[in-house]
């Protein structure tokens, strides 16, 4: 292997070697870690069917046979927040997917093509912010209809300003280096030189803002899905199971407490996580 095929793997070493030996890193990976497996391998590990309805059994406290209690209708709360690491999961890679993908690529072409493109992507983002995200995102739905897809669509096309400004920033400034200058005086073409030259160079400050990007989005998708504009039930996703067990917080806290304490979780994992890559990416520590 030449010295600069082994310059990328050399580099993720040196990274994760970093998340190895930083505590928030740690933390948050593990919790990551956890929520994955359990998106993997849930048929395996819920103990019941997610599903099963049992109403001689409704709102029963924890116990060791149901880890969790019951909800309303006497379904197990621990299968269902198992079942509902998928949807957690899903949420967060569906949305960065859509804002990623078509930020990162309106921000590059505007950051690093020609100034037209620049004129007139920039006037569609600067459309874009001008609704506030919430009252965008509602549009999408009210368009689409209410359903945990249009909630990731919605959440997804709310987030796209945010990375498009973010890569044509740095694509600005990346344009003027000489070894771009060096690459387009060799003959590469501009589209060489924006997805080959300068895409590569902006990968650590686009992983850091996704990985603060990504528990919001997912934060904003259960906040639909507690308002009714996401999944709907019975699916057993957290903000969902929220919203079914809201009016029983007096009487029944751990119907409440359960889906409440899976998204702080997650959530809390994710922010760990993307401080960690934060410090550990931070060009002034290199």
């Amino acid at each position: 292997m030449s010295a600069a095929a082994s310059l990328p793997t050399s580099r993720l070493a040196w990274v994760l070697d970093r998340l190895w030996h930083n505590r928030s890193a740690r933390i948050g990976g593990g919790i990551i870690a956890i929520i994955l497996l359990c998106a993997a391998f849930a048929p395996w590990i819920a103990p019941h069917d997610p599903m099963a309805i049992d109403t001689l059994r409704r709102l029963e406290p924890p116990s060791a046979e149901h880890w969790l209690g019951t909800d309303e209708v006497g379904r197990d709360l621990a299968s269902r927040l198992i079942h509902g690491t998928r949807y957690f999961v899903l949420i967060c890679l569906i949305t960065t997917v859509i804002a990623g993908v078509i930020g990162t690529v309106l921000g590059l072409i505007s950051g690093a093509g020609p100034l037209i493109a620049d004129a007139v992507i920039m006037r569609f983002v600067d459309v874009l912010l001008a609704f506030p995200t919430i009252l965008l995102v509602l549009a999408v739905i009210a368009i689409l209809g209410p359903s945990l897809t249009t909630a990731m669509v919605a959440v997804g096309i709310g987030n796209i300003p945010g990375y498009a400004r973010l890569v044509r920033s740095a694509a600005l400034t990346i344009r003027r280096e000489e070894y771009v200058e060096a690459a387009r005086a060799l003959g590469a073409s501009e589209l060489g030189i924006i997805f080959g030259t300068v895409l590569p160079n902006i990968v650590s400050p686009l992983v850091v803002y996704t990985s603060y990007a990504m528990p919001l989005a997912a934060l904003a998708a259960a906040a639909l899905s507690f308002l009714g504009l996401g999944a709907q039930p019975p699916a057993p996703e957290w903000g969902a199971m929220l919203v079914n067990a809201r009016s029983f917080l007096f009487t029944a806290w751990w119907a409440v407490a359960a889906p409440g304490l899976a998204i702080f979780a997650a959530i809390l994992g994710l922010n760990l996580l993307g401080n960690a890559l934060r410090d550990v990416l931070d060009p002034r520590d290199a």
